[in-house]
């Protein structure tokens, strides 16, 4: 699992993909293609950002949803919460002792 995720992870589209889901999470492809369009100036298809969005979910980062017709892609950050709590960082908060 920590493979896709790193994989995922390793491309700047799919990073900007993410950056839009965490300012509006459930949006459909057309929606997350003309924000990609619109405000970072990425010339890509429908099909590449389905196939971005493939590698997202496999990665455990997107879940989608579908409501009648219309598939909505929202962020699931539970992914990134395994690797962070992976390599817990030690608490150096406590008393330090000093050395001479």
């Amino acid at each position: 699992m920590a493979d896709d995720l790193f994989k995922a992870l390793a491309d700047p589209t799919r990073r900007i993909i993410l950056d839009e889901l965490t300012e509006k999470s459930g949006q459909t492809l057309f929606e997350i293609c003309s924000r990609l369009t619109m405000k970072h100036q990425l010339g890509i298809s429908r099909q590449g950002v389905s196939q971005h969005l493939a590698v997202l979910e496999t990665a455990g980062l997107v879940e989608t949803r579908r409501e009648g017709r219309y598939k909505f892609h929202d962020l699931n950050t539970a992914p990134l919460r395994q690797i962070a709590e992976r390599w817990p960082v030690p608490d150096t908060s406590g008393p330090q002792e000093s050395t001479p």
